[in-house]
């Protein structure tokens, strides 16, 4: 017998009620984005690989060990993408999105890939949900981006959060800590592989190392906070300060850099407790010179990345019920013919209906309204035909009723309404 064929590693079936959940994470946050006035752009999975080594930055584990990189068949060098931001801004740019003034908001929730060892919350093939705001560099925008984020955590149902800051500076204050740092890491032993490595390309890596051992190493490194120049002081500082009045709670994290070489100015992530160590369920902050980078003109961005498969382990668990169901149980060739076609009429009345399409007894029908979950199930055979009502039986408590088959449709929308006003469905 051949042997069955199973997922890939790393990459999950997302299958009923399950998606349901997701359905409804989805829409809580479509719905928050666009009381903020953020519009959905849908991207390709694939894009040209320079794009990425461009943006991210060429040193660092994403685009060194973790993309899914090809060459398609004219020799171009293609990557299933690993994260949003990057696509966002080539979209921006290509599309023209970037003319005129003010601020360009965009959304987007896909599936992401990177190839990286498969453990709890975190996937091969995982999703996320981002915001990105494009066009003005004010710490209000910085504000705002973040309480976006929190509004749909919270919307959500999660409560234990706590938020993480801190500034990374611009290109000028970098240059000064990338020099204290570089001398720092020269001076100390014990660093792992990677950090060796990241060191010499960029010491800002060094910081994002996951190792417990060059975390205590890095305890009395320099701190970014020190080499901000004024401009950027001003804007951390105006930042905090607005979080402080809209009572948004933080802490300070000095040497939370995230894992992307574009970031500049704020960063943040947002933890919450179930994930064990890798507790971040979301994250962002300023890329104020990726536009540039990537052949647009000096425009400023921020945003954020919620990684939903992390935050579907933590969310509380919720009803969710499916729509009520109607099952059509029919006996004999015409009460199909007949329920075949008031199948469709109640699905255009905006109802859920099923019906079985083998013939079976009626036992065996009402069993796989069972395990449909139908509300109802309307029963019909000759002797209904013949006296032009249906039975319709109430699935949780057996309680059954009669209703005329001449307008059948119309009365289960009116007894599902209701049911619902009753809050018995």
């Amino acid at each position: 017998m051949t042997d069955t064929i199973r997922a890939v590693r790393g990459m999950k079936d997302l299958l009923p009620p399950e998606s349901r959940r997701w359905q409804q994470v989805e829409a809580v946050s479509r719905e928050i984005f666009a009381r903020y006035g953020y519009q959905e752009i849908r991207l390709p999975l694939l894009e040209r690989t320079e794009l990425f080594a461009r943006s991210i930055g060429a040193d660092t584990d994403i685009v060194a060990k973790e993309m899914y990189t090809f060459t398609d068949r004219h020799g171009d060098s293609l990557t299933l993408r690993p994260e949003a931001t990057a696509q966002v801004v080539r979209a921006y740019l290509e599309n023209g999105l970037h003319l005129g003034a003010g601020v360009k908001k965009f959304f987007t929730i896909g599936p992401m890939f990177r190839y990286e060892r498969p453990q709890k919350g975190r996937y091969r093939q995982f999703h996320q949900i981002n915001g990105e705001a494009l066009g003005v560099d004010v710490p209000e925008l910085d504000v705002e981006v973040i309480l976006l984020l929190l509004d749909i955590l919270k919307h959500l149902g999660l409560r234990d959060l706590e938020l993480l800051i801190n500034s990374l500076g611009c290109p000028v204050c970098q240059v000064d800590f990338k020099a204290r740092l570089t001398i720092f890491l020269a001076r100390r032993e014990g660093w792992c592989d990677d950090c060796l490595r990241r060191r010499a390309a960029n010491p800002l890596r060094v910081l994002d190392c996951k190792s417990q051992n060059c975390q205590a190493l890095l305890m009395e490194a320099p701190l970014l906070r020190d080499c901000l120049d004024d401009d950027c002081r001003r804007h951390y500082d105006r930042v905090l300060e607005l979080l402080s009045r809209f009572g948004v709670p933080y802490t300070e994290q000095p040497r939370l850099v995230r894992g992307l070489d574009y970031y500049t100015r704020t960063a943040f992530e947002v933890t919450a407790g179930g994930l064990g160590a890798q507790d971040a369920v979301a994250g962002g902050g300023r890329y104020n010179g990726l536009v540039k980078e990537l052949g647009g003109p000096d425009l400023p961005g921020i945003g954020f990345a919620i990684g939903q498969d992390r935050l579907m382990e933590i969310l509380p668990e919720q009803d969710s019920p499916a729509p009520p169901r109607i099952f059509l149980a029919a006996l004999g060739p015409p009460a199909r013919e007949t329920a075949f076609s008031l199948l469709r009429e109640l699905r255009r009345q905006g109802l859920a209906a099923e019906f079985d399409f083998q013939d079976r007894s009626l036992k065996a029908q009402l069993s796989l309204a069972n395990r449909l979950g139908a509300s109802f199930t309307v029963i019909l055979g000759d002797r209904e035909l013949a006296q032009g009502r249906v039975l319709v039986r109430r699935m949780d408590g057996g309680e059954q009723q009669t209703l005329p088959l001449d307008g059948l449709a119309a009365a289960l929308a009116a007894l599902i309404a209701r049911e619902k006003d009753e809050h018995r469905v």
